[in-house]
């Protein structure tokens, strides 16, 4: 694992509620009975606890442009973080949003973070660790150099601040005790401090362990059995419909993990670009 201030970017979770529910959401999307919406208060503190972190504040879902007051939180991140380039979004820029422009403005950087294409293949989440690599320093030599940790993002939600985005999802939905205060420096902290968020959720996450892929637009969730029987426990919607299917201990031949695993490359920088660009222009 890294230190959180190695990091590219720390991500805003504002809200989990998305129009989607993808095979193996990091946000374990689908799941929840009912998606928060972080409040302007904590927002602002989140923003401002990164104020000093060099590098990339992003604001993400779910989809980050469903929460209501999104232009506001957008116009706070512009007058806290001065230069764009610190400033992400993640979003879908889904059909019939007015923002483009808003969006042009203040984000140096927009990730099109969309999921709806078939060659979009997620690394299954719900699979616990503990129960796929039964060997237990096995399965912590796996965590201590897992890709996401790595490569992707810690995260703050309305719960606190976290050294891994997927840690903080599961502290949501499996309604967990919350993480660090949101406060100035708390993103230097190291791998040696991470200590209870660590031991609690990464045995329940699969991201760090070998396993196949599902495409996204699949909208079915690989889990194991006790992370099954929790999401029955608390009436999970997705587990009602039957859009979860049970791990029966599948290895992946082709794993190879990198900063774009959970995306993979679909398409060309210019055509996504362009995509982008029609994306924007079309919510003006």
């Amino acid at each position: 694992m890294i230190a959180i201030r190695d990091m590219m970017i720390i991500q805003i979770d504002i809200t989990n509620a998305c129009m989607n529910s993808c095979s193996n959401c990091t946000r374990l999307i689908g799941h929840h009975r009912k998606p928060f919406f972080m409040n302007f208060e904590m927002f602002t503190r989140a923003v401002d606890s990164l104020a000093d972190f060099p590098g990339m504040v992003g604001m993400i879902g779910g989809e980050p442009l469903l929460h209501p007051e999104f232009p506001r939180m957008a116009r706070y991140l512009q007058e806290r973080i001065e230069d764009p380039r610190r400033r992400g979004l993640w979003s879908t820029v889904p059909e019939g949003t007015k923002h483009g422009a808003l969006i042009k403005e203040v984000f140096g950087n927009l990730y099109l973070n969309d999921h709806t294409v078939d060659k979009i293949m997620h690394q299954p989440v719900l699979v616990a660790a503990s129960e796929a690599v039964p060997d237990p320093a096995r399965m912590w030599s796996l965590i201590d150099e897992c890709w996401v940790q790595k490569c992707w993002s810690a995260s703050i939600t309305p719960k606190g601040a976290f050294f891994c985005e997927v840690a903080a999802a599961f502290d949501m939905l499996f309604d967990g005790p919350g993480g660090w205060p949101v406060e100035p420096g708390w993103w230097q902290r190291e791998p040696h401090q991470f200590g209870e968020q660590k031991e609690r959720w990464c045995p329940r996450c699969g991201c760090a362990v070998p396993l196949p892929r599902r495409a996204s637009t699949e909208q079915v969730d690989d889990v194991s059995p006790a992370n099954l029987a929790e999401l029955e426990r608390m009436a999970s919607p997705k587990v009602r419909k039957g859009r979860v299917a049970l791990y029966r201990g599948e290895q992946a031949a082709d794993w190879n993990p990198h900063h774009n695993w959970y995306m993979s490359e679909v398409e060309g920088e210019a055509q996504y670009r362009s995509r982008i660009a029609k994306r924007l222009d079309a919510a003006e």
